[in-house]
């Protein structure tokens, strides 16, 4: 993923509402969201190179999802980050050990941001800064930098949400939640990060829906889970920036 916002713990009906997208190179193999064959507890996209994932949940609840850390000097790392989801919705190992586990091996990935949980607890660990945090009630969002880093696409996006929700305590409106990252506007110069792609780069990066020749945004996803753990999974696949089909899938998690 390359954006993700997500409301924890204070909305009267969900207890956790998450919208995201995935940016990715257009041709690099993936399959849609779906309950795996080789591991059917796990509902997730998969990336078919390594054969791990971005977003995904369990049929027990565990939640995970996660962004590449942008710095193009860093170094090539021999691990796949998408296994760093796979892993914490297969395993049954709390959130802050898995953490604690995973920051041991922090330098066999490239950089990253990941946050990892269940309903009732969420984590976030950056890799580049070995930063872990509890994440507290409220409205939070992690693009290529760390845990609410005030970029452009982030502070526009929290701010859409927390409006959002704010005017609709009640019931939610999918529909509505995919606008908030479908803006493909372009950030003003003055408020872009340097990252170490140049300028240019940065303001095609800028938009929370990304569209480039052979690199953009590949999915939006949005997850509700209410508080008494029924889960609704919706993910919208695009082709170079324009719709293909839409998943949705709905089950109560298993204690």
């Amino acid at each position: 993923m390359c954006l993700i916002h997500f409301q924890y713990g204070e909305h009267p009906i969900f207890q956790l509402i998450v919208v995201a997208n995935r940016d990715e190179i257009y041709d690099r193999p993936a399959e849609p969201a779906h309950f795996w064959e080789d591991e059917p507890e796990i509902l997730a996209g998969r990336d078919l190179l390594e054969m791990g994932t971005w977003l995904g949940i369990s049929k027990n609840g565990r939640f995970a999802a996660l962004t590449n850390f942008r710095d193009p000097s860093l170094p090539k790392r021999p691990r796949s980050r998408g296994e760093i989801v796979r892993n914490f919705l297969k395993e049954s190992v709390h959130p802050s050990e898995f953490i604690d586990e995973l920051a041991k091996m922090k330098d066999c990935y490239g950089g990253f941001n990941v946050i990892v949980g269940d309903q009732n607890r969420l984590m976030h660990y950056n890799n580049i800064f070995d930063e872990k945090n509890e994440i507290f009630p409220g409205v939070h969002s992690v693009s290529n930098h760390t845990l609410n880093t005030p970029w452009p696409k982030v502070v526009k996006g929290k701010k859409r949400m927390v409006e959002y929700l704010k005017n609709n305590p009640g019931q939610v409106d999918i529909d509505e939640l995919f606008e908030i990252v479908m803006d493909r506007e372009i950030a003003p110069d003055e408020e872009l990060p340097d990252t170490g792609v140049g300028l240019e780069m940065e303001r095609n990066l800028s938009p929370a829906f990304i569209q480039l020749p052979h690199y953009g945004t590949r999915c939006s996803t949005v997850l509700l889970i209410d508080r008494v753990g029924n889960v609704t999974f919706v993910e919208r696949t695009f082709n170079s920036g324009h719709f293909k089909f839409e998943k949705s899938f709905r089950f109560k998690i298993q204690k």
